[in-house]
């Protein structure tokens, strides 16, 4: 069955950065879009950035572009997501997606938390 699971959250001030992984198994990883998505504490879920199967397109939300940056490595079934000049706002629990055969699935995500 399709896992995703996401790594590399914490606690980063202000202007600082934080890398984010997610590991994919139960699928063919490089021939699939994958997707980064947050939810805030109290809000709803916001789409962050996603790249397509052979990392040749990327696309972000306006709120984050300039400052993170999507990729993916297929031999290791890993998306990332460098996330650089950090602000309050981008605190909350950051998921990797994927849509599979018409499905969405999403990790149980990892906890991003910007503050000084």
């Amino acid at each position: 069955q399709v896992q995703l699971v996401e790594s590399g959250g914490g606690l980063a001030q202000p202007g600082g950065s934080l890398r984010l992984s997610c590991a994919a198994s139960g699928f063919t990883f490089s021939s699939h879009v994958m997707s980064w998505a947050r939810q805030a504490p109290g809000k709803g879920l916001e789409w962050v950035s996603k790249i397509w199967a052979t990392g040749s397109e990327t696309s972000y939300a306006d709120s984050v572009g300039g400052r993170f940056t999507i990729s993916r490595d297929n031999a290791k079934n890993t998306v990332y997501l460098q996330m650089n000049s950090l602000k309050p706002e981008d605190t909350g629990l950051y998921l990797c997606g994927v849509n599979r055969n018409g499905l969405d699935y999403r990790g149980k995500g990892t906890l991003v938390t910007v503050s000084s």
